[in-house]
Formats: C-alpha cells, structure tokens, sequence
C-alpha cells in the first residue's frame, strides 16, 4: 500500500483547466481515469486525509503511485478523451458496464455490392445498418421471414450466394420466392440494392408509405380482375402490420428516443435502456455493473451515456477511415442519426448535461435533447423500463448471490495461507502439456480479481536446449517462467509510455523498478504498455516440489524477487511453496482452494488446447510445403485453380505462371519439386498426407504418468 503523500503533486503545478486525469501504480499500470471542470480543484480531493475518503476511493489512492493529467480546451473534449482512455485502458477502478447477454441486431450490409439481412453480434461494422437490439435471435430471424414475403432481399452467406452464381441455379429461398435472385439476374443488382434499402427504410420506422403503396397495387389487380395477384399482395399487407404489430406503439408516431432507468444499491446497479423509433419500441438492452468507486446516480448515468454513444463514434471513426462508396457512407451516416436518437430520457441528469448534450448533438449531427421526463407517456415508459431493471438486478442477484464475496474470501484466504502482503489480485498459472515428449507446449493463463481475463492468456512452444524440446516438465517449466519474464524485464524497461522518476530506482540488479512520476501528459501519447509489462502477484504452477523448485531457480536467475510462486499437486490437491518441506494444506471446503484448482483446471484446459492443435499440425504435411518461394496464399491459389495435386503435376509452367499471385520462377520451381523424384504421392484432396510422427511406434503418455492414450497435462 502507497501513501497519496509520496506521489502527491505540488499544487502550483496542477493548473485549474479542464483536464483529464489518471493514476498509475507501482508498475505503470492505468488503474483510474476520471475527468474535470477544474483540475486542481478535483485531485486536491484525493489528497485529503486517506481516513476521510470513501473506502473504495482509499483502495484506488493507496494502490496508485502516481498521477498525471492532460489539459483540454473544452469539458466536451475532456468528456470525449475520458471515453477513449478508459476504453484503451480498462481501468480496474473504473466503473466497467457489462452486458447481461450478447445482444442480437438485424444487420444489412449495405456496403456490400449485394446486400444481406443477417443475424450480427458484436462490434458494429462500417457501411452496415443495424435495426434492434433484439432480446433474442429467433425474434430477429421470425420477423425476417415475415418481411421476405414483400421484401426479397438475400439472406444466404457468401458461399453459397458464390456457389449459385457459378451453377445458374438460385437456393431454395430463390424457389419459393422470398429471395429475388441476384445470383442468377432475376433482378439487378441495383434493383437489389434498392430492395435492400426500402427494407431500411421500412424497419426505420417508415411503415405507412409501403402499406399504402401495396394497398394501391391491390386495387388495382382487383379492379383488372387479377383476383390471384391482388391476393397474394392483401397477404403481403397482412404480413407487414404481423411484423409491424410485433412493436408496441408506445409514444406519438414521431418520437425518437433512448429511455434509460437505473436500479441499484451500494455495492451494483442494473441498468435498461428501450429503444423508441417512429414511437414503437425497436430494441431493448441491459447492463449490471458493480460499483468498484464511489459514484452518484448522476455520474453513474455520465458513464452509461459514454459507453452507449461512445461506441456509435468509434463506429463513424472505422467508417470515416474505411474506403467506403458513396453508398456506404450514406449508410454509415444514417447509422449514426438512427444510433443517437432525438431524445435521450434518464432517470437523473448528469453532473453537466450541458456538456452531454452537445456531445451528443455533435455525434448526430443535429440537436439532442437530453431531460428526465416528468409527465406523460414518456414518464409511464420511464416507470417500465426501471420496472425492467429491478428484475434484472433481482436476477441478476439469484445467479452470482455472493459472487464478489466469494471472490474477496476466496482470495483473502490465498493471502494468509502464503503469507502474501496483499490479496493476489493477478494470479498466473503454468501447465505443460506433450505427447511422450512430442510436440511439448505450455499455456499461461491469467485471473484477475479472480475472474480470467482471458484476452492475456498465453501459449509457448517448449524448445529445449536443441530445439527438440525439453528433457522434462522440470526443465520445461524452468525455460517457460524463464521466457516470460525475461521479457517482462525487457518490456518493462522498453516501455516508452511511463516516465520514470530516476531519484525512485532501486540499483538491485535486474528486478529493479522505477515508480511512475506524476506530472503533465500529452493527449496523444504511444499505446499501453506491453502485457508482459506487468507483473502477478502471484505465479501458480501445476506441479509439486520439482515443478515449484523449477520455476524458483528461474526468478532467481533473473533478479526476480516480488512475485510470489506455489505449486498445486493434484493427487491430494496440496499447496507447495519454495524452500518448504511440507505443503500448505488448505481445507476442503476453502474458497481460497476452490480458487487455485479454477486457475489450475483452465491452465490445464488451454495447454491441452494447444498440444493439439501443434500435433494435429504436425500430423499432416504438404508436397507444396517445401517448394521455395511458395506460401500459405499461393498454395491455396494454386489448389483453389487446378482441383488437386494430380492436376498440377499435369500442369505446364505456363498454366502455372497463369495464376494469379505466380511468377514464372515459382512456377518452375513447383514444377521441379513434383516431377523432380518422380515418385511424389498424389494426394487429391488437399494435397495432404501423413506424416511421419517422432515415437510413432510408442503409446502416448502424460508427463504426470497418466495411462496411454491420455494427454500430458
């Protein structure tokens, strides 16, 4: 634990402008960012007497080692860099909005040259239009099959669009008339795009004109007496107000608006948002959040409307710099306008919903209000929605019902049973995993707060002294901690985004560290620091004494003396640290144990994961592999071309050179490798064979005697 005072600027040099602010701990990590009408004013807060704090806000300043700031013109810029920060950091004290699911949306591609109506998850892409979210997929894909009726626009993957266009034979969609064949020119592709775009336009909110349009086109096959046509169109009527009826009409015809609630307590909140266009309720989405500092319902709802919005800029961002047609960036511009809507309602304005409002404006292009409604239709969808909160953080509560306290437990026992100066918050776990010594790899896998944080697992192959791997899982062990924190040391030392404070190094050898040094920083500054930059609290290995024994004289070789290291035996699930004769024996029932085999099983899992992917890709080899010159990219040209190895062989230099991607050099070359013994097996189904397996007359075991057949944990 630091003391504030140690790192605590002077303030003289803390100016009173509008900033963004964050502190860093003893490795340089970002773990809080927050933002300021005046700086002074706002870290001088900090500063007080650490008995006074909030105890969340005493966590965050006695873990810090330094802050530094970046002043702004404007508290809209101040607003904006705060959002782009803490999503570039993830700051472990920043309040963290976590979707309850992966939301599904309707998705048409309009960037493409034939748009497709999709199910989409996830990161919102460029020149796609986006309608919902929906609360599941089979809503999306039973209102999608509704609309085809009147709106054929293609649904089916690349692949077999691909396929259709090369047989002249549409799918089975193209049969029974919900798709309008693009694929065999029953209509246009700008026929089709504009298919695509009145499908928009309808799911926008724009229902009138096309129930008006078709109810035209039935009377007049009526009165021409085409009594079968005007049939099927008074069906497809039906099917639009079906698909249209799905929506509840909630406010005037006209409204556009994003009506957040919020319901929590001390410790969590749950969050819900409707979405309301052309007055009917597009989409639903919601959030549970813990509260790891002390915020408002003000600043709660500050930090909702950065992550929600936030997202449409970074989507106007990729798009702006993508190489979009004309129509794309049409597209991309209505996304925007249809993502930041008219209104936005929240249960409690932000600190300064000035400053959101004209950010918001700024994201749509044209004015944004943003109140809490008071009377009215508005106030009565306000009501639902936080109704809908409440029982998402009722929910919420019945299925993680002592999660966070469970974890705090699980890792305060880890603490006292190791004898750890502070709680383990990131724990590293090892695990080597081979096949009689073949194909040996290792996994490193990473919790933090004792949850994975699965974006900084690792995977090594084992190389050993001569490159053949190494003797043992002791030896195997030793050469992976040694890896990775070798390059913890270079990467600390390389790291070109934290100034250190020269007065603060420790001249102890290898495992020096230098505290970060507060000050002024500039807005535009190089990325975060290397993930090996960072060091755990805690290192577990899979193993006993021999394993723990392994990966101690490894931090000892490198200087490394502030990490802490156990072993977890499976036999009888005993704790082993270095130097010690006998295991910490942890009880049965422990939190703390219950943890460690978590960390220990995933490591397991993820190792295993790896060996065989490496021995699946060791079990096959290619006559193509060893031709020079000839890559991953050009051996698929040249199999996609000509079908098989057979038909290559017959192939000339010149048919060769003809791919695209091939030069005559390499082509001679291909030639040359499978004519040149005359005796190359041929291979006409991907041009594959086995390989010849080191010990492929000997059984497969595990390094921990596990039977034959069994893989190496």
């Amino acid at each position: 634990m630091a003391d504030p005072a140690t790192y605590r600027p002077k303030p003289g040099e803390i100016p009173t402008s509008p900033g963004v602010y964050r502190f860093r701990d003893a490795h340089g990590r970002v773990i809080y960012v927050g933002k300021a009408k005046n700086l002074r004013a706002r870290l001088s807060n900090y500063f007080q007497d650490v008995a006074h704090l909030h105890h969340r806000t005493q966590s965050m300043v006695t873990t810090a080692a330094s802050v530094e700031w970046t002043v702004v013109g404007t508290e809209v810029e101040a607003l904006a860099l705060e959002y782009s920060w803490i999503k570039e950091y993830d700051p472990r004290f920043n309040v963290k909005y976590r979707d309850d699911k992966s939301y599904p949306y309707l998705a048409v591609t309009m960037a493409e040259e034939v748009p497709r109506a999709q199910v989409m998850r996830g990161a919102k892409r460029p020149g796609t239009r986006y309608f919902g979210p929906y609360g599941h997929a089979w809503a999306i894909r039973e209102t999608l099959d509704l609309l085809l009726r009147v709106f054929p626009i293609r649904t089916c993957s690349a692949g077999v669009y691909r396929r259709a266009h090369q047989t002249g034979r549409p799918c089975l969609l193209g049969y029974i008339d919900k798709c309008s064949a693009p694929c065999v020119g029953r209509i246009t592709v700008d026929d089709h795009k504009q298919l695509a775009q009145d499908f928009c336009d309808f799911m926008a909110g724009d229902t009138q004109r096309f129930e008006r349009r078709l109810t035209a086109r039935m009377n007049e096959a009526a009165a021409s007496m085409e009594y079968e046509q005007a049939a099927r169109l008074r069906d497809d009527i039906q099917a639009l107000r079906r698909a249209t009826e799905k929506n509840a009409v909630v406010l005037p015809d006209a409204t556009d608006a994003d009506v957040f609630a919020l319901a929590g307590d001390e410790l969590e909140a749950a969050v819900q948002v409707f979405h309301v266009r052309g007055g009917r309720i597009r989409g639903q989405r919601g959030w549970v959040v813990e509260k790891v500092e002390d915020v408002t319902d003000a600043e709660l709802v500050e930090h909702l409307l950065q992550q929600v919005y936030g997202a449409v800029e970074d989507a106007r961002a990729a798009a702006e710099e993508t190489d979009l047609d004309a129509d794309g960036r049409a597209a991309s511009r209505r996304e925007t306008r249809d993502a930041v809507p008219r209104e936005v309602l929240v249960p409690v304005l932000p600190p300064d919903p000035g400053q959101m409002s004209a950010w918001l404006t700024g994201l749509r292009g044209a004015r944004v209000e943003l109140r809490v409604p008071q009377r009215g239709d508005k106030r009565e969808l306000a009501a639902t929605v936080k109704a809908n909160a409440e029982h998402a953080l009722a929910l919420h509560r019945t299925r993680r019902a002592g999660d966070l306290t469970t974890r705090s437990q699980a890792l305060r026992e880890i603490q006292e049973a190791l004898g750890l100066e502070s709680a383990p918050l990131r724990i590293e776990c090892y695990d080597i995993s081979h096949t009689q010594g073949t194909y040996q790899s290792a996994s490193m896998v990473v919790f933090e707060d004792g949850l994975p944080r699965k974006s900084e697992y690792r995977t090594f192959s084992v190389r050993g002294p001569e490159g053949d791997g190494a003797r043992d899982d002791t030896a195997a062990m030793h050469e992976v901690i040694t890896r990775r924190f070798r390059r913890y040391l270079a990467d600390r030392l390389a790291s070109g985004d934290v100034e250190l404070d020269d007065s603060d190094v420790s001249r102890d050898g290898a495992g020096a560290r230098a505290r970060p040094r507060s000050g002024e920083v500039p807005a535009e500054e190089p990325g975060e620091r290397k993930r090996f930059a960072y060091p755990p609290n805690l290192v577990v290995v899979d193993g006993g004494p021999p394993q723990v024994a392994a990966a101690q004289r490894a931090l000892d070789e490198l200087g490394v003396t502030d990490v802490a290291l156990c072993g977890l035996a499976k036999r009888l699930e005993e704790v082993w640290v270095p130097g010690e004769d006998y295991p910490v024996i942890l009880q049965r029932s422990s939190e703390g144990l219950y943890l460690l085999q978590r960390v220990r099983d995933e490591a397991h899992r993820f190792a295993i994961t790896q060996h065989r992917r490496r021995r699946s890709k060791g079990m096959t080899a290619s006559v193509l592999d060893d031709v020079p010159g000839l890559g991953p990219t050009r051996r698929k040209a040249l199999l996609s071309t000509f079908g098989s190895v057979k038909r290559l062989r017959a192939a000339s230099v010149e048919e060769i050179a003809g791919v695209r991607g091939m030069g005559r050099r390499t082509a001679e070359a291909v030639v040359a490798a499978l004519g040149g013994d005359g005796g190359a097996p041929d291979t006409t189904s991907g041009a594959t064979s086995p390989a010849v397996t080191p010990d492929a007359g000997s059984a497969p075991t595990s390094h921990d005697g596990a039977a034959p057949g069994m893989l190496g944990a």
